[in-house]
């Protein structure tokens, strides 16, 4: 039976797909200011809250990660802990989360397409832009894997150090690094930072995504786990930095932080460097086409496994006789990004609102997916009788953190149309028990629904 290609993608590989499906240029370009506007001068503290909520989910993923390898991501480690029926659930929200980051992905690159359009003059259709990514997104994950994965790395290495190039130049231009109202945490309250801690998980989500590697990977067993704990504590330490930095920058503007929309344009200016401008608004395009790259290649994998497994059509689970990628997968994936994306914008939905609305939906999926995990590892571990009381601890405290993301999206009831994405979310979620509910146990009973090795 054909499979896809073993062994080709290294550690540095890997990790490229973790920090790109993160999409790190995204937050300190488009998020600290919403942080800015909850947290205020603790919002560096809030985005370390965060980190850490998603490292204890890291540590559980690695339980799984270090014992088995899987094309599936967390659908198949969540059916080693609870069989058919919970890996389908928890495939059935990773395809909705993917499916959303890769569309904030396509909003972001039309919101820097037109920034940077409005330099020369010159103006394009938004709907044009998406699908000009799109395509040349599924042209590299469609040829090779290897490939579309050095192009992550590449593109996320420019597009951060030119952030923190700029950030250098912001510190030099005040001259200390000490800024005693935000290490003092000046006017600000503890459910702000409760609201901030909420931002900075739909800042961080995504950093599982290359468990979706696990048959591409060099030693898998020691790559993966490596990949996702890495990629959680380099990219926390850059969204702390990078908040940390901009609010101390933002104390020499007129304008509030949370009142400007693009704020490393506005500290460029402040720093007399406004040639920058241009070069991170490209590096903040190139960091939305990884976004859009990497929830393709994961997204897909996950089709392409559930579909082996027979829960979805079997061409699903085709591959290319040359390339040995899931390109049918990858196009059913594209559309579905392409009709979502594509249909937002026609509709009248501004770039910029439809980078906040989807990357927010995203986000929900991503909650039910990291609960699905912190459950299912101790499940996991007695199951092996390598159970340990540190390995249960661990798992009702990343519970118990995850629980304030979960609560933070619905009280406070967030302003329209925010407020009804949970909602939306639950439906899709029923919707995938039904369709999928009665047909996973059929295929259970009859053998045919096996755990992938």
């Amino acid at each position: 039976m054909t499979t896809l290609r073993a062994g080709v993608l290294n550690i540095w590989e890997v990790l490229a797909q973790s920090i790109a499906m993160l999409g790190p240029t995204m937050t300190p370009v488009l998020i600290v200011p919403l942080m800015y506007g909850s947290a205020g001068n603790a919002s560096w503290l809030a985005y370390a809250f965060g980190s850490l909520m998603l490292l204890a989910v890291a540590l559980n993923i690695r339980e799984f990660a270090s014992r088995s390898r899987s094309t599936g991501s967390l659908y198949t480690f969540a059916g080693r802990a609870f069989g058919p029926r919970g890996s389908l659930l928890c495939g059935w929200a990773l395809i909705w989360a993917y499916v959303f980051v890769g569309v904030a992905g396509l909003a972001g690159f039309a919101v820097f397409t037109n920034a940077l359009g409005a330099i020369v003059r010159l103006n394009v259709p938004p709907v044009f832009t998406v699908l000009a990514c799109l395509a040349v997104a599924l042209a590299l994950a469609y040829r090779d894997i290897r490939l579309s994965t050095i192009t992550l790395l590449l593109l996320e290495g420019v597009s951060v150090s030119l952030i923190l190039a700029l950030i250098a130049l912001v510190i030099a231009h005040r001259g200390t690094l000490i800024d005693t109202d935000q290490l003092a945490l000046r006017g600000s309250s503890l459910s702000g930072i409760g609201l901030g801690a909420v931002i900075a998980i739909f800042s961080l989500v995504g950093f599982e995504s290359a468990t979706a590697l696990g048959d591409e990977a060099k030693d898998p067993l020691r790559t993966i786990p490596t990949a996702v704990i890495v990629s959680v504590l380099i990219s926390g330490a850059f969204f702390i930095f990078c908040a940390y930095a901009e609010v101390l920058g933002a104390h020499a503007l007129k304008t509030p932080l949370d009142k400007i929309g693009t704020p490393l344009d506005a500290l460029a200016d402040a720093v007399n460097a406004p040639a920058l401008k241009i070069a991170i608004d490209v590096g903040a395009l190139l960091s939305s086409f990884s976004i859009t790259l990497a929830a393709l290649n994961a997204g897909a994998r996950v089709l392409y496994s559930m579909s082996r497994e027979r829960l979805f059509p079997e061409l699903l689970g085709r591959l290319h006789a040359d390339h040995l990628t899931p390109h049918v997968a990858l196009g059913f994936f594209a559309g579905s990004l392409a009709l979502i994306g594509g249909g937002m914008l026609l509709a009248g939905r501004a770039p910029l609102d439809a980078f906040n609305d989807t990357a927010t939906l995203g986000a929900y999926g991503f909650v039910a997916i990291y609960a699905f995990v912190a459950l299912g590892a101790p499940v996991y571990l007695k199951k092996l009788g390598e159970l340990k009381p540190v390995n249960v601890v661990l798992a009702v405290g990343t519970l118990a953190l995850l629980i304030i993301p979960a609560i933070g999206s619905v009280y406070p009831v967030p302003p329209p149309p925010t407020n009804y994405f949970p909602y939306v979310f639950a439906s899709y979620f029923l919707l995938g028990v039904a369709l999928l509910w009665r047909r996973s146990g059929q295929l259970s009973k009859e053998g045919t629904l096996v755990e992938t090795a």
